[in-house]
């Protein structure tokens, strides 16, 4: 198994990993005007791009998913509750479902509250073990923090929804488990979130302070620690829907 990590503008972080023997890779959260990055590490692997997959609808950077897509030949995929609003063709991705990239699993965790359609991924290189290795978390959690809950103007709730499906779908993964978040600090996406690029399962359990909280204070917190809002963002959230 190969794995990649980039450092994109606006401290995004995107992922490109796969099995070099089956010559199949997978990009995760591309920012726009970074394709060549993927294809030239999909060249140095000697790999296929077949998918790429966006863990939610972007409102911080214009997503390079797309067009990736258009240049490989690969699947472009979100979740599937993106379905009425998304202006153009993706592979729809549910709850649990399994994309199998040579021998690395991915496996599709929807964890709603940063947007209705986040998604976080979970991998596995079979060719080591059937547990799960790393997880994707995308803007649901990051080292130190939390995503931001009010995109989608219903702050107290989607904050409640952040914390549900953080406990209870990434805080019951193995300790051991890597976690690498969509963004680093420096990001709007959050606030209070680390400089450092990954964390396990086991230590933001024990030192994120947001996971500290009883549901009523994480929310409570979360909501009252808003970063503003991207000054491009709806041009960002209409050319990622397709408008």
């Amino acid at each position: 198994m190969f794995f990649r990590q980039l450092l994109a503008k606006d401290a995004t972080l995107s992922y490109f990993f796969g099995c070099g023997s089956c010559h199949a890779g997978v990009a995760v959260d591309p920012v726009l005007g970074d394709e060549d990055w993927f294809i030239s590490e999909a060249a140095k692997q000697d790999v296929k791009i077949t998918h790429v997959i966006d863990t939610h609808v972007h409102a911080d950077h214009f997503s390079g998913g797309r067009k990736l897509a258009e240049l490989t030949g690969a699947k472009y995929c979100l979740h599937e509750s993106n379905a009425a609003r998304v202006k153009y063709p993706f592979e729809a991705l549910k709850d649990n479902q399994r994309i199998e990239a040579g021998n690395v699993w991915i496996d599709v965790l929807h964890t709603p509250g940063h947007t209705p359609d986040s998604i976080c991924l979970l991998v596995t290189d079979k060719r080591r073990t059937e547990t799960p290795w790393f997880v994707l978390t995308g803007d649901t959690l990051f080292v130190g923090s939390a995503g931001r809950p009010d995109l989608a103007g219903k702050e107290t709730e989607m904050a409640g929804q952040i914390y549900d499906t953080v406990h209870q779908r990434l805080m019951t993964l193995p300790a051991e488990v890597e976690l690498y978040p969509g963004h680093t600090s420096g990001s709007a996406c959050g606030a209070g979130m680390s400089g450092k690029p990954m964390s396990t399962i086991g230590f933001e359990k024990r030192w994120n302070p947001m996971l500290a909280l009883s549901r009523d204070a994480f929310v409570a917190t979360l909501t009252e620690s808003i970063p503003p809002r991207p000054a491009d963002m709806d041009r960002m959230v209409a050319y990622n829907l397709g408008n």
